[in-house]
Formats: structure tokens, sequence, C-alpha cells
């Protein structure tokens, strides 16, 4: 087995090589000087060679002694500045905080913002990406919180619910669906879809949907970005189905939104945490904002007229 050095025997070491007197070195150190002289004993058979020269009134640093201590106060000095970054990061707190991009850029913003003022003191990162590679950031311990939609399956993650959110029908200005009464899921039926990319989990939130209602969407454009879907909507490409929270910051006058009537599509967002993984106090403090804010973001004030007019007409549930 090789030998390992003591970290408290580098500290007894340093102080006796700086105070050159074992009697004045274990007052320092709040040891007897027959237990100092033991340790550094000790600490000489583990290295093999003496370490100091005792003289009559001092002891001084041989060669060996002399690379030991240069090599001590290198460890020293790490270990001590890594105790101060943690200190500093534990008071200053950070969170790695997941989203999915179907909420990331809706729910976010104004979450984190009251958060940043209530704690100016604590960063939050995000990190966003699908809920499949989120589920083993938060596995791995790469992220300490995540919002994502319902359902999880997965081991050792603990998930709670926060608020369900209605997803609406949205179609370009002047579309038959504008008008058409009552608006059901089987009225899309015959219409082109737009949706995201099969890796996002609204997909098949909304594809489930709409098997149950024994409905297949003619899906002819995919994408990666819920503003790309909204967009191709806008150019008439297709009809798609989107979060409220994506309407709610829609400012196009190119776009209308309706909820459906009879059983209304919507999602389930979730945090979710490992089940075995320490909450800091920085971790503990975002997840009671969260809980506080547990609803969806408040409608903008500054839709356009012909929005406003649809909505009004047809209310968000």
């Amino acid at each position: 087995m090789k030998p390992y050095l003591e970290f408290h025997a580098l500290q007894q070491l340093t102080v006796l090589a700086r105070t050159k007197n074992f009697t004045q070195a274990a007052l320092e150190l709040h040891l007897s000087q027959s237990a100092l002289t033991r340790a550094i004993q000790k600490l000489e058979q583990q290295i093999g060679q003496p370490l100091f020269e005792r003289k009559p009134r001092e002891v001084v640093l041989t060669d060996h002694g002399e690379l030991l201590l240069g090599r001590a106060k290198e460890i020293l000095k790490l270990v001590e500045d890594t105790f101060s970054e943690l200190t500093e990061a534990g008071r200053r707190g950070r969170i790695r905080l997941g989203a999915i991009p179907t909420i990331a850029p809706y729910l976010l913003p104004n979450l984190l913002s009251s958060f940043a003022k209530q704690h100016p003191d604590i960063s939050v990162i995000v990190q966003e990406d699908t809920t499949e590679t989120l589920i083993k950031r938060c596995s791995h311990g790469e992220i300490d919180l995540a919002i994502v939609a319902l359902p999880i399956n997965a081991k050792h993650i603990d998930v709670e619910p926060l608020f369900e959110e209605e997803l609406l029908l949205v179609a370009p200005l002047g579309h038959p669906l504008a008008k058409i009464e009552p608006l059901t899921i089987q009225a899309i039926a015959d219409y082109p879809f737009v949706m995201l990319n099969e890796a996002h989990c609204l997909s098949e939130n909304i594809a489930s949907f709409c098997r149950r209602q024994s409905v297949q969407p003619v899906t002819i454009e995919r994408t990666s970005q819920l503003a790309t879907v909204q967009e191709l909507v806008s150019l008439d490409h297709g009809v798609s189905i989107v979060p409220q929270m994506a309407r709610q910051i829609d400012l196009s006058n190119q776009r209308i939104y309706r909820s459906f009537t009879g059983e209304i599509p919507t999602r389930t967002i979730a945090l979710m945490r490992n089940a075995f993984r320490y909450q800091t106090k920085a971790v503990l403090a975002l997840l009671d904002h969260i809980r506080l804010h547990r609803s969806p973001p408040p409608p903008s004030a500054t839709h356009n007229s012909r929005n406003s007019r649809q909505n009004r007409a047809h209310p968000l549930r």
C-alpha cells in the first residue's frame, strides 16, 4: 500500500517550518509538544527521509523538507481556495433549471424575472431540451429541477403537477374554422396540419387526444419550434393546436385562436426533480417561488383588435 499524507500533517509541517520551534508551533496548533513531535516523526517515516534538522535552539528544513513544504503550501492553498469558492457559491446559490421548448420561452421570462428580484444572489441557468433528454439529465444530477409536461415515466424522479393548460386551435386569418360552430376536434380532420417534430412531447399529447376522438389529422409539415408552427399557419400552410401560453404572447394579427367545444385538449405542466438529490436552500427557494406562481402567464394586454374580437366571441376556458 502506498503511503498517504494526512491533511493536518501538512498543516503541522508548514507551521513548524515557519516557527522553527516545536514549542511555539505546538501552541499555535493547539497541540502538546509531544503530540506534534510524534506527528512529525510519523510524517518523516512515511517519506522515508528526515524533514527537519534538529539544532539546539531551532529546527531547520532539510532538502526533502523544503521540497515537501513547497508541495504542502500548494495543496493547502488549493484546498483553501476550493472552500472559499464553495462557500461563496453556497451564499450566492446557483440553480440549473431545465425546461422543454414549448414551455421555456413562454413561462420562464416572467417567472425568473420575479424570482431574481426577490433573490438577487441566486443565479438560474436555464437548459432547454426535450423531455427525454431532461429526464436523463435530472437522473444524472446534471440539472436540479425541470419544468415539463406530463406524463413522465422514470425511476427515482419526483413529479409535482403545477397547473393544467388548455390547447387551442390556431388558424390563419379568414380560415373557415374561424367561424364554424360548434368547433369540435372532428372539424379539423379535413384540413392540413402543421405540427412539431415527434421529439416534442406536445406532438404526442395532441396525437393521443385526436386518437381518442377518432380523428387523424393529415400532417403535412413538421418543425422544431412552436414559433415556426405559428408562422407557417400565418402563411396558410395549415392549421395547428398550440398551448394557451403560446397564444398569450402572440402579437400577430394574421392568426386566430379558438377553444374547442366538447372535450377540450389540455396538457398538465409539472415540476420534475431527482428524488435522491440534495436540495440546496437556493433550489428550495425556487421551488417555493414556482409553487406560488403555479398558473399560466396572464393574457397579454397588447393583442391586436382582430384577435381580441375573436377571443371575446370564443373565450378561453
